[in-house]
């Protein structure tokens, strides 16, 4: 197989609103970006993935697009990026563009056009009926918004400022791919693709993810843009299975570098239930299930795998699955370890690496979030009870990942100078932030560094086979083994001690947040015990 860049490459999302604000308006901002790569340089990640940038009247917080060719007034102009793009690539840092081609903006004027005049070409660029069908919104209620003006409906899968648009135009789609080339030829290092497994949809016969023709669309997309360059593409897809992410990511079929798959992230929700009823316990038998068979599934030169935990639409890890009063530190970096040492693409969502939490929401109208506001207005109205309501979406809102970075404990956890910021900073940023993690030798950040030069320099990481150890069932443990080298992950995810008598003689300790002596004297896991030894 064919080895590029991102085969050994850590990536860091950021969400551009809750970074860095440069100007003190209370919203990050590109120039807060800039202020900050010596940062990410030291944590020494290979490329960030910037949530969108562009020109949006922020119905979705930017994933609505009102002009992809221009940024967004609240975070700078075209110098900014530009200048992003030139200071990341001396630091060797490159830069993934977030590509919302789903949907665009309402006030796109490509939208504006095609309910302006049913006879514009641009009226076919998106999805129009006379009668709505029963295809349901993600953000709740119908898929379907009618325009009086024109008389039809137009199909949204989300906001209804979230006009779709349809794919089934050649017209769009080579507008599209000239969008994309005006970027790639800025310079940047590719894109994570926004709900790329939409695209194929077919409305009519309510085929929302993985229509026919996805996968042709893909291979048009490559051939017409990336697929010239070494870039990283990477989709979001919610509803791929392993045999599903091969045609993405399989090098024979020219389409995406790698997938986004969810499967381990349903482990939050109960099941067959909205995502909004979570589940208070982390099930690791099944999580040790579902790892195993994409990381076996998804062999080297047949596809790849990308490895997260968190993103802007996830609550935080640690606050769902850890333990964040006793043993927060220790438990980030267990995580840490169990998911940075598999095969695949690692990606760090900003703060993840000091062990940020959730936001302790204490009233509904805290949140900022659409899909949390209009769950809640739908539940209000069904005559629910508001306490329960405010449970179930302060354990679940993206709000979660997008309150503010925290760099230091001064005014507004040193992100903003402002007298309010966007979101509501969590009140525990004089814990945890920046500052204090780097000054602490043995703090989070410092096993997230290590994992990330590992990363870069050990190629059984990419080359090495992954092979799972019955033990037991909160213990999660693999081997990753090459031809000449067998190395020994092992993770305790519960707050109890655990029986784990497996770990015989070893050569080296690679990375561990335990006394691995006395684990092997003892045959016992402390809790949220994780290290990883080199066998032979």
């Amino acid at each position: 197989m064919q080895k590029h860049w991102w085969h050994k490459a850590t990536i860091y999302q950021i969400y551009p609103k809750s970074f860095m604000d440069s100007n003190n308006d209370g919203i990050g901002d590109i120039r807060g970006i800039i202020g900050k790569l010596s940062y990410l340089e030291k944590l020494g990640i290979n490329a960030i993935w910037l949530s969108p940038v562009y020109q949006s009247p922020m119905d979705d917080n930017g994933y609505d697009i009102s002009d992809y060719r221009a940024i967004a007034d609240i975070f700078g102009n075209m110098d900014d990026m530009d200048k992003l793009i030139a200071e990341a690539k001396k630091r060797d840092i490159r830069i993934i563009m977030d590509l919302v081609v789903n949907h665009t903006s309402d006030e796109h004027a490509w939208f504006i056009e095609a309910k302006e005049n049913r006879k514009s070409p641009k009226r076919d660029f998106y999805i129009w009926r006379d009668e709505p069908n029963s295809l349901k919104s993600s953000f709740s209620g119908s898929a379907w918004e009618y325009d009086e003006k024109s008389g039809e409906y137009y199909l949204h899968l989300f906001s209804k400022k979230q006009p779709d648009l349809n794919w089934e135009n050649e017209a769009l789609r080579h507008e599209i791919y000239d969008m994309m080339n005006f970027w790639i030829d800025k310079g940047i290092g590719g894109f994570r693709m926004d709900v790329i497994d939409l695209l194929g949809k077919v409305p009519d016969k309510e085929i929302r993810e993985n229509g026919p023709m996805l996968h042709t669309y893909l291979k048009e997309m490559n051939e017409n843009t990336f697929g010239n360059y070494d870039l990283l593409t990477v989709g979001e897809t919610w509803g791929a299975s392993p045999e599903i992410a091969k045609l993405y990511s399989d090098p024979k079929n020219k389409e995406l570098s790698m997938v986004f798959q969810f499967e381990h992230i349903g482990l939050q929700h109960k099941l067959n239930l909205p995502k909004w009823y979570y589940e208070e316990d982390l099930d690791v038998s099944k999580l040790k299930e579902i790892f195993n068979k994409w990381q076996k599934e998804l062999e080297l030169g047949k596809g790849w795998n990308s490895l997260f935990w968190e993103n802007h639409d996830l609550p935080r890890v640690l606050s769902l699955w850890a333990n964040v009063d006793e043993f927060r530190e220790k438990s980030a970096k267990a995580l840490a370890i169990l998911l940075h040492l598999m095969r695949g693409t690692p990606y760090i969502y900003q703060g993840e690496e000091i062990g940020m939490t959730n936001f302790p929401f204490k009233d509904l109208s805290e949140f900022a979030d659409i899909e949390s506001i209009n769950y809640a207005k739908e539940c209000l109205e069904n005559g629910e009870d508001e306490e329960d309501i405010l449970d179930r979406i302060s354990v679940v809102s993206r709000d979660n990942a997008r309150t503010p970075m925290q760099w230091d404990a001064s005014k507004n956890a040193g992100f903003s100078k402002a007298d309010k910021t966007w979101l509501r900073v969590n009140p525990n940023y004089k814990m945890i932030n920046v500052e204090e993690a780097l000054k602490n030798p043995d703090s989070i950040f410092y096993t997230y560094q290590k994992l990330v030069a590992l990363r870069k320099s050990e190629d059984w990481l990419v080359d090495g086979d992954f092979e799972l150890l019955h033990t037991e069932e909160k213990v999660f443990a693999y081997y990753r083994k090459t031809q000449d080298e067998k190395y020994l992950i092992v993770v305790n995810l519960s707050d109890k001690e655990e029986k784990f008598d497996k770990l015989g003689d070893y050569k080296e300790i690679i990375i561990s947040n335990t006394d691995v002596d006395e684990v092997k004297k003892s045959g016992l896991l402390s809790p949220w015990d994780g290290f990883c030894v080199k066998i032979k």
